[in-house]
C-alpha cells in the first residue's frame, strides 16, 4: 500500500539523470521514455526524486524493450523505502552500536528531527540493516583482506539457548581477529546436525588460505567427535570458562543456597510500598491533583519517597542472578544488601522525626 503524504508537505525536487544516455547494444542515443517518482524522508528534509527512465528508440535492439535510470535512485535509498540511507544508517548504528531501544529510536526522530515512523517500520529497517551487515562481514573478499596479515586462525564454537525447549544458537568464532564468522540455530546437538557447521569452518578457513592452529569448545562429545575427523591433528581445548564453572559447581550451589536464605529474610517489601502508597492516597487532593507540588513536598518531607527508592533497590538486589564463577550472585547480593543497610542507619543518624520512626518500623 502506498504512503499518503501529508498535503503541505514541502518536498524537495531532485532530478536524476543517466549517467551514460547511450545504448550499451547499438551505440545509439537512448530518449526518455517515462519518468519514476519515489518520494522518501531525509535529514535534510523530504526528498522527491525524478528518474529519467531511458530506452532505445532502435525496435530492432535488444534494449528497446528495457528501460535504465533506476538504479540512479539507488544511491538514495533502496526501492520501497520511505527513508534514505542517511537515516537507515543512523538507526543501524545507534541499534547496534549503541543499543538504543526501537521506542527510544521513534521518540528521538520524532523530537530532534520531526520524523514520524511507527515501531513496526523500524523494526523492518533494522531487520534489512541485520542482512546488510551480515552479508559485508562474510564478504569473501572482505574477509580475506582482513586476514592478509594474520599467519593462522583460532576457532570456538559454542551454544547459546535463550530459553529451554527452543532452538540453541551455535556460533562460530575466529578468536585471532576476535571475529564473528557464522551462527546457526539447530535443533539438537547431534553430531549429525553439528558436522555442517565443522565443515563450513574448515571451507572458511581454506578459503582464507590460512591454517587452523585451535580448537577451543566445551567439549561436548560432538563436538569433540566431529573437531577430530574434520581438523586431523589440530588441537582441541577445553574453553576456561566452562571448566571454571565445573570447578565452582560445589561452590555455586552453596551460593545458590545462601542467596534462597537471604530471600527468606527479606519479606515485606510489597506491604511497605501498599501502605506507602495508601498514605499517598488519602493525603492527596484536587488541588494537589492540579498542582502537584504540595503533595510531592509533603511526601518527601515525611522521607516516604525515600522508603519506596530503598524497596525498588532491594527487590533489584534480590532479582539480581547475575555473575560468574569468580563473583557468584550470592556474594554480590550479601554485599549490595549490606550497603543498603550502611545507607539506611546513615539516615536514621542524620534525620530526625517521620523519617526516624518510618525507617527504623522498617
Amino acid at each position: 500500500m502506498a504512503r499518503r503524504w501529508p498535503k503541505d508537505t514541502a518536498w524537495i525536487e531532485v532530478v536524476l539523470e543517466v549517467e551514460d544516455p547511450l545504448c550499451g547494444q547499438c551505440g545509439r542515443r537512448m530518449h526518455v521514455r517515462a519518468h519514476g517518482h519515489h518520494r522518501i524522508l531525509t535529514f535534510e528534509g523530504p526528498v522527491h526524486l525524478i528518474c529519467k527512465l531511458m530506452q532505445c528508440i532502435d525496435s530492432a535492439c535488444p534494449n528497446h524493450h528495457r528501460t535504465f535510470g533506476r538504479e540512479q535512485a539507488l544511491t538514495w535509498a533502496m526501492p520501497r523505502w520511505m527513508i534514505g540511507w542517511d537515516i537507515f544508517c543512523w538507526l543501524g548504528h545507534r541499534r547496534f552500536a549503541r543499543h538504543w531501544s526501537v521506542p527510544q529510536l521513534r521518540f528521538e526522530l520524532l523530537d530532534s528531527f520531526k520524523i514520524a515512523l511507527s515501531e513496526d517500520a523500524i523494526e523492518d529497517y533494522l531487520q534489512c540493516y541485520q542482512c546488510m551487515l551480515a552479508a559485508r562481514q562474510q564478504d569473501p573478499v572482505l574477509l580475506k583482506k582482513e586476514y592478509q596479515t594474520t599467519r593462522h586462525v583460532m576457532l570456538s564454537i559454542d551454544g547459546l539457548q535463550p530459553e529451554k525447549g527452543h532452538e540453541t544458537l551455535y556460533v562460530v568464532r575466529e578468536l585471532h581477529r576476535q571475529r564473528v564468522w557464522f551462527a546457526e540455530a539447530l535443533l539438537s546437538s547431534a553430531t549429525d546436525e553439528i558436522r555442517p557447521l565443522i565443515a563450513r569452518a574448515r571451507d572458511w578457513a581454506k578459503r582464507l588460505d590460512r591454517p587452523v592452529r585451535l580448537w577451543i569448545s566445551d567439549k561436548q562429545d560432538a563436538f569433540v567427535a566431529t573437531i577430530a575427523q574434520e581438523f586431523p591433528g589440530v588441537p582441541h581445548r577445553y574453553c576456561g570458562n566452562h571448566f571454571l564453572r565445573d570447578l565452582a559447581k560445589p561452590m555455586l550451589e552453596l551460593d545458590s543456597h545462601a542467596k534462597v536464605q537471604m530471600r527468606s529474610k527479606i519479606r515485606g517489601l510489597r506491604g511497605i510500598e501498599r501502605e506507602v502508597l495508601k498514605w499517598r492516597a488519602a493525603h492527596r487532593t484536587d488541588r494537589d491533583e492540579q498542582e502537584g507540588l504540595s503533595l510531592m513536598l509533603l511526601f518527601e518531607t515525611n522521607g516516604l519517597g525515600v522508603v519506596l527508592d530503598y524497596c525498588a533497590a532491594v527487590r533489584g538486589i534480590i532479582n539480581d542472578s547475575q555473575g560468574g564463577p569468580l563473583r557468584p550472585p550470592g556474594v554480590r547480593m550479601s554485599e549490595a544488601l549490606g550497603e543498603v543497610q550502611k545507607s539506611l542507619r546513615r539516615n536514621v543518624r542524620l534525620k530526625k522525626g517521620g523519617m526516624r520512626s518510618r525507617c527504623s518500623s522498617g
